[in-house]
């Protein structure tokens, strides 16, 4: 008869740093909802207000992707949300400076 061998891992906890990441990412994405929603209700006019919120999710997107980097430095925890929240606030990162530089 075969030996089962039985392997018991441990459940470790986020990293803190990774779940900041993922809710910036999800704050980012949801001032581009609401920037569009802005400039379409108010037709195309006040495009300041509309380029303030873009302004500062794309700075929530820099300011996730740096925490997401930044949590991979912390030990015995998972890095699940970490890479989730990087890969996300980087791409999303370039989306934002690639509307920027078209000037949309």
């Amino acid at each position: 008869m075969a030996r089962r061998y039985r392997y018991a891992f441990a459940k470790k906890k986020e990293a803190s740093r990774g779940k900041l990441s993922v809710g910036l990412f999800a704050a980012s994405l949801l001032l581009f909802f609401a920037a569009v929603a802005v400039g379409f209700a108010l037709e195309g006019r006040f495009g300041f207000v509309v380029g303030g919120i873009c302004m500062f999710a794309m700075l929530l997107s820099i300011y996730g992707f740096a925490m997401g980097l930044s949590s991979f430095s912390q030990e015995d925890c998972s890095h699940r949300t970490s890479i989730v929240g990087s890969i996300a606030n980087g791409v999303t990162m370039a989306c934002w400076l690639g509307f920027f530089l078209m000037g949309v």
